[in-house]
């Protein structure tokens, strides 16, 4: 069985943490860090407070969260127990999802929603082409990632089945689409910064490391995908995504309570 004490020390052999990930944004409120479960209560909300329930390791909940720090928005947080999620927040959200956002008596979910509805109530710096041909451009690139990430699932069961060749296949055909994409906008999806395609595709790029431990072959080759390798590096100097970086043993952790069934969303928590 291959057990997350397997994973750790495979993680300690293979994967380089970059460095210099220290929380960035202290001043961003957390009004609850730990995950708010059934039967807690609702912080109470301010007037005028943009709010964002959250999970720390929700891959959907980064895209926004990637969103709002970028653009220096002020917000407050509140984590989610999702496995044993409150009254109070299937009221706002009756999918029992995050992302969700809520400003006084506006509610808004679904990342792409939400990133959409932030980069049009703050516009600076802007995301999204103004120019409507641009702006679909981006949106097929985002819209279309789930190709990427339904393998990230698939990876792991080929490697049981035996039909991890097949899969690898599959994911360097879809990578390529992206990898094509990057070679001719320059440095970012963006051109010479970010735009939103970066922040929406991002976080499964974060949890690369945790798929290549069962499947080094996922490792994203410089010689096959030069341009996805650099982006990578150069993504990783954001201080938004500095800010939101988790490290890869804290997601094999995760991951590995939640295929238990019993998903440790306060873990590294003090």
């Amino acid at each position: 069985m291959f057990t997350f004490t397997h994973l750790r020390r495979s993680f300690q052999k293979k994967i380089h943490v970059p460095q210099n990930t220290a929380r960035l944004f202290s001043e961003i409120k957390v009004m609850s860090e730990k995950a708010l479960g059934r039967g807690s209560q609702c912080p109470p909300l301010a007037p005028g407070t943009l709010r964002l329930y959250s999970m720390r390791f929700c891959p959907y909940a980064q895209r926004t969260r990637l969103a709002l720090l970028h653009k220096n928005i002020e917000f407050e947080t509140v984590n989610i127990n999702l496995k044993q999620k409150p009254d109070w927040f299937r009221a706002r959200n009756p999918i029992g999802l995050v992302p969700v956002l809520e400003f006084d008596d506006k509610i808004v979910y679904e990342s792409n929603v939400c990133n959409e509805y932030l980069d049009n109530i703050y516009p600076t710096p802007k995301l999204i082409p103004t120019d409507f041909y641009r702006a679909s451009r981006d949106k097929m690139l985002w819209e279309t990632f789930g190709k990427v990430t339904e393998l990230f699932y698939e990876i792991p069961k080929s490697v049981a089945d035996g039909s991890l060749d097949k899969c690898i296949r599959r994911y360097e055909r879809q990578l390529r689409r992206y990898e094509s994409e990057l070679s001719n906008r320059g440095e970012y999806f963006g051109g010479s910064s970010p735009c939103m395609v970066d922040f929406m595709i991002w976080p499964w790029f974060e949890r690369i490391p945790v798929l290549t431990i069962i499947a080094p072959e996922a490792e994203i080759d410089p010689n096959k995908f030069p341009h996805l390798k650099s982006w990578m590096k150069l993504m990783m100097e954001l201080p938004a995504v500095r800010e939101t970086y988790e490290e890869p043993t804290s997601h094999v952790h995760f991951f590995s309570s939640l295929r238990a069934g019993n998903p440790d969303y306060d873990y590294g928590l003090k």
